[in-house]
């Protein structure tokens, strides 16, 4: 038997990231191997997963992909798990039409029982028609406990408990108020580059849930049985396509499931477009999205690296470059102090930082008779545009258009779309249309 569960919330700003990576570290304390997710197209919190894991966390996504390929990816991960903790996204039943999509859709898509984070800073025994209300609402999908959060001590935390007995949902314990949990939401979300004050802030979740929550009451309501293909080994191997990802400060998101297929495409590498000055061996190389912004006079420095990478376009290597990546293929990058900074200039467009707008969502793209899914989430704007691009046309998740240029050479595909591709039929239409044209 194995455990699993999902975290959920009524809505944002609850706490769930925070006591998520708590949860992680206070049961891996335990000596239990723990297998993170994410529901939704995230990247940031993923990372922070896999920091405290100790093993990649992968994206859940039933927008992006489909039920089959969830399934496949969630129990292929569980396989050598002790516990399986999924972060859900936004509010539980928050999808990208109602609950489409949403954590309350993943749950029970994977029959996984829910256990809500309920802010209850504000509030006491109020919180039972709430609790009543998300556990009654959709009976498929199964809350079965609640840890509450911000809570001011063990009198206040007497009236949350009642409330859950009397709504019917197992209170786990509580988490109390504590500064030293309050993680600093910047850039894009929360620091990668501020690591120190995050697992300060981890160790102190974890200390305070150990003492305050019930974590083998949690793991009684979480015992599942899960059958499921093992993991294949991963072998790097020669084969048809040798391929280069961009790895550093500056570019470090990319979905682990489109790794996974790229290493049964061929051979997968990795280099530093801010340390190192020469490239892999390679056909193709992929830059994932990231921070240039934060390190573009390095990246603008590394004169040895840009030249490197031009000389491998031009004698025609191909190149991936997705949000971050894409900034770095362009001719400048301008930041918010009015710095700029010349890139690779493969294409003739320039992003900025100066008038900085958030643009996000779920984003679909037909390329070649083939529609793409993935997710935009970037603040740069193009100040200056490029007339290579491809005959592509983004949609949101209603399928209404957006302005979200895809650009294309015979050699380069360069877009702020966060492409979803860890499907291997989806990868090898891609890669197809990427070296055929």
């Amino acid at each position: 038997m194995k455990n699993s569960f999902l975290i959920a919330a009524p809505s944002s700003n609850s706490g769930k990231t925070i006591i998520t990576l708590g949860l992680i570290k206070a049961l891996r304390d335990q000596g239990l191997k723990i297998q993170p997710f994410k529901c939704g197209p995230d990247y940031i919190d993923p990372i922070h997963h896999a920091q405290i894991a100790g093993c990649p966390s992968y994206n859940l996504d039933l927008w992006m992909s489909g039920e089959t390929h969830v399934n496949d990816i969630y129990k292929r991960q569980m396989h050598n798990a002790d516990v399986g903790l999924v972060e859900g996204v936004m509010g539980l039943f928050d999808g990208a039409s109602r609950d489409k999509g949403s954590s309350a859709e993943i749950a029970q898509v994977l029959d996984l029982p829910v256990v809500l984070i309920v802010n209850a800073a504000a509030t006491a025994y109020s919180v039972a028609p709430l609790l009543f209300g998300f556990k009654n609402f959709n009976p498929n999908v199964k809350v079965k406990g609640v840890i509450f959060n911000r809570v001011s001590g063990e009198s206040h935390y007497q009236f949350l408990k009642e409330a859950a007995e009397d709504a019917g949902v197992v209170s786990l314990g509580y988490v109390p108020k504590d500064e030293r949990l309050t993680l600093e939401s910047r850039h894009l979300g929360l620091s990668l580059t501020d690591n120190s004050n995050l697992l300060m802030a981890v160790d102190a979740s974890a200390e305070l849930i150990k003492k305050y929550v019930d974590l083998n009451s949690l793991l009684t309501i979480s015992s599942t049985e899960i059958i499921g293909p093992p993991v294949k080994e991963k072998v790097k191997k020669p084969g048809l396509l040798r391929l280069a990802i961009a790895q550093d400060e500056a570019f470090n998101f990319m979905y682990p499931a489109n790794i996974d297929v790229l290493e049964q495409l061929g051979e997968v590498m990795y280099f530093s477009p801010l340390h190192d000055s020469k490239i892999p061996d390679c056909d193709l190389i992929w830059f994932p999205g990231g921070y240039p912004e934060l390190y573009a006079e390095q990246l603008a420095a590394n004169k040895e690296m840009l030249n490197a990478i031009r000389q491998f376009e031009s004698n025609g290597g191909k190149l991936v470059a997705e949000c971050g990546g894409m900034m770095y293929l362009g001719q400048s990058v301008e930041l918010k102090d009015g710095s700029t900074h010349q890139m690779l200039g493969v294409f003739a467009y320039e992003t900025s930082l100066m008038n900085m707008k958030l643009k996000l969502g779920y984003r679909s793209v037909e390329i070649d008779n083939e529609l793409f899914k993935g997710h935009e989430f970037h603040y740069s704007l193009i100040t200056k545009d490029s007339t290579n691009k491809a005959e592509a046309t983004a949609k949101s998740a209603r399928g209404i258009k957006v302005d979200m240029p895809v650009y294309r050479t015979n050699n380069c595909w360069s877009s702020y779309f966060h492409i979803y591709l860890g499907e291997l039929r989806k990868m090898e239409r891609f890669i197809a249309y990427l070296i055929n044209g």
